[in-house]
């Protein structure tokens, strides 16, 4: 009995235990659905002439703080990091400790955005803002606008602005330098907004920035501003978007390094026009090279060949009036091995070309050693092979529509720069299809700009073709893959056929890119989708 009663004991005990330690409410009962309240702050909350170095607010219930570090913005920007207990474990008040000395005659604000949540359902205390003046008054004049990427067509969020007052200690290389006088962010939206501003004039600026530290650093950050001066209070509502875009760096060269036998890597950051690799060592008279850029990468590739060994290679990197020089010491052993893949899967869309790729640069191919057969009618069908690049052999011949094709290449057919050859019998099966397979976008373009327009069809947000026009018109975009497109427009206004970014110092804008207004319907086979854009 009494063994029977202690298990008694402990069951109950147990759900005593459970019960108490749950958090929330009680089964059945209604959910709390209300935010947490201020209940009192200490000092005030709108304080004047504010001179302490801590500030303790209190909550009518017991409120936990929710990813503080990205939704706290306090403006004007400390040079020091205030601290704000606690974290990480409920509480009915927040406690600040100042760490900076204040200015002076200058309202702060403390915008919590949706940190502060209750314990029990996490319900938040949206944009709660604690505001002091160290002055006699609370400003009050705010800014507000929106910010985009001239880059993407979606808006994304969480963009930093920066507000500059223009005064006796400002000027442009102070973005680079020292937190702005007002910050806020995008965190909801592409709009911002900006409160308790003082009169003044100001500069106005947004970046997208790899570290939040509120300065500019243009090799990691995007950039847009406005180029006009502001004037507040006349200036509080911006109707035009801060526009971001990345400016690009100037050439810097880095190094040249030894990545494999026979393979030497030039880096280099920035935009390069014309870099150039010249030899200075006396190689023998055996040695051969063949240089390309890697695309996507700040890399020149330089690949080399001797049947005597050598034990470094000086150079002269040259881009405009930028020389620099470089000894690279060769000491691997290991070449990379030869390895050829096609350009295609399964299907060879009209319009393209097969194409054999290479890691290695290819030095020699025997045409004898290549087959090209129609496997419908088990037919060879004429063709003939063009080196297109260091590393890209074409094969191009008259295709005809839904055939099945097999290509083959015998062991030996290629050659590459260190005289390796390859080994394998290389085996192809690829088939072409029918012009009805197929669909096409007409875009009839009202142009209402003067200058050129780049109309650019993207496909998975990359230029896949297009076409420039200087006056309206249409534009065709025929022999299209049935898949998801996207059409843009760059207002060429330099007249150079590319689109060009801005310069903040230079105080130049990107160029525009005019989005298709609406999104385009999935394209689909043996389909001409007609379109009109207006181009302003």
């Amino acid at each position: 009995m009494k063994h029977y009663n202690l298990i008694l004991f402990l069951l109950s005990f147990s759900l005593i235990f459970t019960s108490c330690a749950r958090k929330g409410r009680p089964d059945g009962g209604p959910k709390d659905e209300d935010a947490p309240i201020l209940i009192s702050a200490e000092p005030a909350y709108e304080s004047l002439n504010f001179n302490d170095d801590n500030i303790r607010i209190y909550f009518d219930e017991y409120i936990v703080l929710k990813d503080l570090n990205k939704q706290l913005i306090i403006s004007p920007p400390f040079k020091n990091e205030p601290l704000i207990t606690p974290q990480g474990t409920p509480s009915k008040y927040i406690n600040i400790k100042i760490l900076d000395t204040l200015k002076e005659n200058t309202t702060y604000t403390f915008n919590f955005g949706n940190s502060i949540q209750d314990n029990n359902e996490n319900n938040p205390l949206e944009n709660f803002k604690y505001i002091f003046s160290t002055g006699n008054f609370i400003d009050s004049l705010a800014i507000e606008g929106s910010v985009k990427d001239i880059k993407i067509q979606e808006a994304k969020k969480n963009y930093s602005v920066l507000l500059y007052k223009i005064d006796s200690t400002y000027n442009d290389s102070i973005v680079y330098k020292r937190k702005p006088d007002y910050v806020t962010r995008t965190y909801d939206s592409i709009n911002y907004k900006f409160t308790n501003l003082a009169e003044g004039k100001y500069f106005l600026m947004a970046i997208d920035e790899s570290v939040s530290d509120y300065k500019f650093n243009s090799r990691t950050d995007k950039i847009g501003f406005l180029k006009d001066t502001l004037y507040l209070p006349k200036d509080s509502i911006i109707k035009s978007p801060i526009v971001l875009f990345k400016e690009v760096q100037p050439y810097i060269f880095k190094r040249g390094k030894e990545v494999s036998k026979g393979k030497i890597q030039f880096g280099y950051t920035g935009n390069q026009k014309n870099m150039t690799v010249k030899l200075l060592s006396k190689v023998p008279e055996d040695f051969m090279f063949k240089t390309e850029f890697e695309k996507d990468k700040d890399t020149l590739n330089y690949w080399y060949f001797s049947e005597k060994k050598l034990d470094s290679l000086n150079f002269i990197i040259s881009e405009d009036t930028s020389i620099d020089t470089a000894t690279v010491f060769l000491r691997k052993k290991k070449l990379d091995s030869l390895s050829i893949s096609p350009n295609i899967k399964s299907t060879l869309h009209i319009g393209d070309t097969l194409m054999l790729m290479t890691n290695n640069p290819i030095r020699n191919f025997d045409s004898s050693k290549f087959s090209l057969v129609n496997t419908g009618d088990t037919t060879e069908v004429a063709h003939t092979l063009k080196m297109t690049s260091n590393n890209k052999l074409s094969v191009l011949f008259k295709q005809k529509m839904k055939t099945p094709y097999k290509f083959t290449a015998l062991p030996n057919a290629i050659e590459d720069i260190f005289k390796v050859k390859s080994k394998d019998t290389l085996t192809y099966t690829f088939s072409t299809r029918e012009t009805e397979d197929y669909g096409s976008i007409i875009l009839n373009v009202n142009k209402e700009v003067e200058s050129p327009v780049i109309i650019e069809l993207l496909k998975n947000n990359e230029v896949y073709k297009k076409q420039i026009l200087k006056t309206s018109g249409k534009v065709e975009f025929n022999s299209l893959i049935p898949e998801s497109y996207s059409i843009r427009a760059i207002i060429d206004k330099n007249n150079n056929g590319i689109w060009d970014t801005g310069n903040y110092l230079e105080k130049k804008l990107p160029e525009r890119i005019l989005y298709y207004p609406d999104e385009l319907p999935e394209l689909r086979a043996n389909w001409i989708s007609n379109l009109n854009f207006t181009i302003k």
